[in-house]
């Protein structure tokens, strides 16, 4: 019975493990980023960073500074929501069931804005957005 209940319990976990995954795959294609990235570790960590619009050695700060690398790690899951239009209620689905709001993220309506994390990069991404939607009406 036990080992019925643990294999069953296995094939829950993959179940969720690739609907976040499938997720978070297609979330990054929208950032116009690699979406196989999503399952290499460290390098997935680059990528959001890269998609919230901040520097490379923040990755530092999460690997060497425990306890410390949740709060980088809570906010740059806020750039990343605020990356694509959404508020900070949806950030707190990201870090708590991720399994669902990156496939909400990945594959519903959400449109990358820019690299929120970055003023004048985020701001150069809006004026080319807009400037693509005024070629399109004409």
């Amino acid at each position: 019975m036990n080992s019925l209940f643990m294999t069953l319990w296995i094939i829950i976990c993959l179940v969720f493990a690739v609907i976040a995954i499938a997720g978070q795959w297609k979330a990054f294609a929208k950032a116009g980023q690699p979406g196989w990235a999503c399952i290499i570790p460290l390098y997935n960590a680059y990528i959001m960073l890269k998609i919230a619009g901040k520097p490379w050695w923040w990755l530092l700060l999460f690997i060497f500074l425990p306890g410390i690398n949740l709060i980088w790690a809570i906010w740059t899951m806020n750039m990343i929501s605020k990356s694509f239009g959404k508020d900070e209620g949806f950030t707190v689905g990201l870090v708590l069931l991720g399994f669902i709001f990156w496939p909400i993220l990945g594959f519903g309506d959400a449109v990358y804005q820019g690299p929120y994390g970055d003023p004048a990069a985020y701001q150069a991404y809006q004026e080319k957005l807009r400037g693509s939607h005024n070629d399109s009406l004409l």
